[in-house]
């Protein structure tokens, strides 16, 4: 007897959960088995901003090296659930998550200082996480390029949206039930399939994302994210050196900003 196969439509990833999209609407992602991926809305975005929000305190709230930790057990789980990524990023993308798990501790001490001062006070900066922050992923490689955005805004103690490769997205929908399986609270990162170009617009102009990362927006949309963000004080951030694949600290302080106390030294 021959078995028909199961098609399946892949779900969004918002708060720790995997919600259908309000719109009801997919598009097809393998023609071989006919799978499906969600069609992200405008109203769907909108929960994941709000669920990114809720959750940024708390995970920015946790030790540095706690939230190493947390990202150390993505590469974990990761690595044991290799089979399901493209064989030719996964190792990359593995070793990415363990190289910027390994700054979350460390940041703070390359970037801070105590800085002199005139007087009888201790003047410290440190840098801190920004909020809540848009990650628009590039089309390709769609894992290694994913995750190469993700990991540094991650270890620094922010919330994400992502908005996962248009044409490729399975890679990002199997890295949702990698973080959903990890130590990552719910809603700490969420992850939207569907069109950029309805997409991107929303989430350059929502007045409660801090930060968007513009490495995967296409060039034809860039000049409106760069105005949106402009208009309601949103920082743009691209790769350091121009390489959507590096790793670099400067990539994890992109999504950071730097307070700075003063304190009496006392008599």
């Amino acid at each position: 007897m021959t078995r028909l196969p199961v098609r399946k439509t892949y779900k969004l990833y918002i708060g720790g959960e995997f919600p259908r999209s309000e719109s009801g609407r997919s598009y097809q992602v393998d023609e071989e088995t006919g799978a499906r991926a969600a069609q992200g809305s405008r109203k769907d975005l909108r929960d994941a901003v709000r669920v990114a929000r809720a959750a940024q305190p708390g995970w920015a709230a946790k030790t540095a090296y706690n939230r190493g930790q947390v990202v150390y057990r993505i590469a974990e789980v990761l690595e044991g659930r290799r089979a399901q990524f493209p064989s030719d990023e996964v190792d990359d993308a593995v070793d990415r998550l363990v190289w910027y798990a390994g700054w979350a501790d460390k940041i703070a001490q390359v970037s801070g200082a105590q800085n002199p001062v005139a007087g009888p006070y201790w003047n410290i900066t440190t840098p801190e996480a920004i909020g809540v922050v848009g990650i628009v992923a590039p089309e390709a490689p769609p894992l290694l390029g994913l995750v190469s955005r993700l990991a540094p805004a991650l270890v620094g103690g922010n919330a994400l949206v992502v908005l996962a490769s248009e044409a490729n997205p399975m890679p990002a929908v199997d890295l949702a039930e990698v973080l959903a399986t990890s130590d990552v609270p719910g809603g700490v990162v969420n992850i939207l399939t569907g069109r950029k170009a309805e997409l991107v617009p929303w989430l350059a102009s929502h007045l409660d994302v801090d930060t968007i990362d513009v490495t995967g927006v296409p060039e034809s949309l860039v000049h409106d994210v760069e105005l949106a963000g402009a208009e309601n004080v949103k920082r743009i951030v691209r790769p350091a050196d121009g390489d959507p694949l590096g790793q670099s600290p400067h990539d994890v302080l992109a999504f950071m900003e730097h307070k700075t106390v003063w304190h009496p030294t006392g008599t």
